[in-house]
């Protein structure tokens, strides 16, 4: 069989499998630049290449090993955090998504006005003679008639039209007029400015029917400025992504665009006391949530593996029940738990005889998310533990019982000391999961319970995560500058508590 996968055939497959990925790659690599997407059309290129040079060459046989996984770690570890890092130094907001360029074109868009008189036409849409997108245009009131396009404007005798019972002129020469189907397949003709009289042209507002406007805003790209062609206001570039009304900067003109603002969304966390007293609340809640959370599922796994770690009737069944929470998909759990505390219908409730709004409550929903969590974590816990107990060597507790120590003094002095040199980079894994445990809040409460009417971002079980979540999903005002940078500082401290911990345990020593 190994025979097959070398000579010739072998090289044959190589051939075929590095042209497949190369041809997939080259393909992603070329959309990715015709969209301007161009660090990544320029990391696709370069795989190509990192790829090809590894696979055809004998420079490095372990190169053949780690490329693929280096190329994957720079695409789905590296990028996504200098992605992260960078956006945290804009303003990069609801109004501020799009590049510079697109806010401009969309500001001159939306810098028009209707004429005057709000004058509206009846007009059909299709092909001038020439073949360009053109509308015959039905000015009943004055009964005139004209087919204009994008640059000119062609005037009509009523004697060449043929008119309908409304007075709306529907065919004409060298006009062609498209069925609603064509129309329908495509939008282009509503994007059109239409030429009418000097400054003004005519727009698509509906079926049939196109209103008249004048443009009212026009851009000058040597000052870089907006100027109000009929006041002669001038809006300057606030340097935040946003053109403002020169001597009056609260008057901005939308939408505007993403704009590095440096340390400002970290100066925020700080000096806004509007993000800086939430976020104080919340990082203390996910610090006391996460500790809690170890601590109980670590204490009650590790009662019951010395409790099933003697001899007993059933035992096997009795594992085998325990970890049963740990096999079903958390998501599932999480959504039962939830209908289980439902304050009406909810099992919890019923089964006590009680009427609490567990999820209203502060309190109750933080116990809530404490109770499912243990439920969730601890047959993990007693996995790990059942385990560690049998690496503990058997001598040593013998010995310790022969001085004539207690269990309790066994447990305290001999197996806990050693269960938490063992298990302790597990305990801070475990630390670092529930510091993040984004999935649990978000289904379980939603972070809730918070006061929306009074502008609350933070709710009471909200943890970091869920909390930016909020900021950057959760809200009218979609803030992914602020989010990115909360996410930045997320990162900072559970790299800091692990690296911290592991070097208290000195596994890291270990290692080395």
């Amino acid at each position: 069989m190994s025979g097959i996968f070398r000579g010739k055939f072998a090289v044959i497959l190589k051939i075929v499998i590095l042209a497949g990925i190369t041809a997939i790659l080259s393909l992603l690599a070329q959309s990715a630049f015709a969209s301007g997407e161009i660090a990544i059309g320029a990391f696709l290129v370069i795989a190509v290449v990192a790829l090809n040079f590894t696979y055809f060459t004998k420079i490095s046989i372990p190169l053949k090993f780690f490329v693929p996984g280096i190329l994957f770690f720079i695409a789905f570890v590296i990028a996504p955090i200098v992605f992260t890092v960078i956006m945290s130094t804009y303003n990069y907001q609801t109004g501020n998504y799009i590049s510079k360029d697109a806010a401009i074109e969309q500001v001159l868009i939306r810098g028009v006005e209707p004429d005057a008189n709000q004058t509206t036409f009846d007009l059909v849409s299709g092909k001038a003679a020439n073949g360009s997108e053109a509308i015959l245009v039905s000015d009943i009131a004055n009964q005139k008639f004209f087919i204009s396009t994008k640059d000119e404007l062609t005037a009509l005798d009523a004697g060449q039209l043929t008119i309908n019972e409304y007075g709306v002129a529907t065919v004409a020469p060298g006009f062609t007029e498209l069925s609603a189907d064509e129309l329908a397949k495509s939008d282009a003709y509503t994007k059109i400015r239409y030429k009418y009289l000097d400054g003004y042209y005519i727009v698509i507002e509906g079926q049939g029917v196109g209103a008249v406007f004048r443009q009212s805003l026009a851009y000058d790209a040597k000052s870089d400025t907006m100027k109000n062609l009929q006041t002669g206001e001038t809006y300057v570039d606030n340097n935040r992504g946003n053109y403002v009304l020169e001597g009056s900067p609260e008057t901005i003109l939308t939408p505007g665009w993403r704009a590095p603002v440096w340390f400002e969304n970290y100066a925020k966390l700080v000096t806004d006391e509007r993000v800086r007293t939430p976020l104080i609340k919340v990082f203390i809640w996910t610090v006391v949530f996460a500790s809690l959370t170890v601590l109980s599922t670590f204490a009650f796994g590790l009662l019951l593996a010395l409790a099933l770690n003697r001899k007993m009737r059933g035992r096997r069944v009795y594992r085998s029940i325990l970890i049963l929470p740990y096999a079903m998909p958390s998501i599932m759990s999480i959504l039962i738990w939830a209908g289980m505390f439902d304050s009406q219908f909810g099992a919890i409730n019923n089964l006590l005889n009680t009427d609490i709004a567990w999820f209203s409550s502060a309190t109750f929903a933080r116990a809530a998310v404490l109770l499912v969590n243990l439920w969730l974590g601890f047959p993990y816990f007693y996995l790990i533990c059942s385990g560690s107990l049998q690496a503990i060597p058997s001598e040593l507790l013998e010995a310790a019982a022969i001085d004539g120590a207690n269990p309790r003094q066994v447990f305290r002095r001999i197996t806990l000391p050693l269960l938490l040199q063992i298990l302790s980079p597990l305990l801070i894994a475990s630390f670092a999961f529930n510091f993040n445990n984004f999935n649990l809040i978000y289904l379980l409460t939603g972070g809730g319970p918070r006061n929306t009417l009074d502008g609350e971002i933070a709710g009471a079980t909200d943890i970091l995560i869920s909390y930016t979540y909020q900021i950057a999903f959760g809200r009218n005002i979609l803030d992914f500058g602020l989010a990115s940078a909360i996410s930045v500082l997320i990162f900072f401290l559970v790299a800091s508590i692990s690296f911290y911990g592991l070097r208290k345990s000195k596994v890291m020593e270990t290692f080395g």
